[in-house]
Order: structure tokens, then sequence, then C-alpha cells
């Protein structure tokens, strides 16, 4: 069975549905102060300040049949469904490069 980041053991005493529902505080702490207008019309793009940065993933849009999405949903437990497909995916990349360096062997062999 699939088990995301936030299932794991060392944080298996969080109740991540209270999480979950609690409210986003309306006021910003310390840490995180509200940003003036001045400063905000100063922001830009990470990928524009960090351009050679790369986080690995990329956001993209997908249509996938309403059942796919179900059973990953039922494979995962609701959590990290989008994890196990992209580690679907990765898995049939890989697959794929199997394939082909074994059918390559093959051609070799057979034109011997």
């Amino acid at each position: 069975m699939y088990e995301s980041k936030k299932n794991s053991k060392a944080s298996s005493k969080i109740d991540w549905s209270a999480v979950d529902a609690a409210p986003l505080a309306d006021t910003p702490d310390e840490d995180s102060p509200e940003l003036e207008e001045a400063q905000f019309s100063e922001l830009k793009p990470l990928r524009e300040v960090l351009p050679d940065l790369d986080l690995g993933k990329q956001r993209i849009t997908i249509m996938l049949d309403t059942s796919v999405i179900n059973a990953y949903k039922a494979k995962a437990g609701g959590r990290g469904y989008q994890t196990l497909i992209n580690e679907t995916l990765r898995r049939g990349l890989l697959t794929d490069s199997v394939k082909d360096a074994l059918r390559e062997v093959l051609r070799e062999e057979r034109s011997r």
C-alpha cells in the first residue's frame, strides 16, 4: 500500500484532517509580515530570479479518465495520488527504454 510523506511513521501522530480543516490566520506574524504595495509591485516570478533553479517537477494540466483518477486515489488513500501517477509514468519510461535496448540487441544478434 502506498504511504504518502505526511502519513509516514514520523508524522503518524498528526491529525491531518484537523490541519486541513483549520482556518488560515488572517493576521501576519513576525516571520511573514504583510507586504506593502510598493514591495508587492517589485516581486518577480521565481524563474526570473533563479533561472537555473530546477525544482524537478513542472505543473501541467492533463485530462485523464475519471476511472483512472479514482483508482489512483483509492490506491493512495486519497493523498499522494499524483505522486503515484508520476511513479507509474516514470516506470513506464524505464520499461520502454529497456524494451528498446532489448530489441536493439535482438536485431544485432539476428543480423549476424
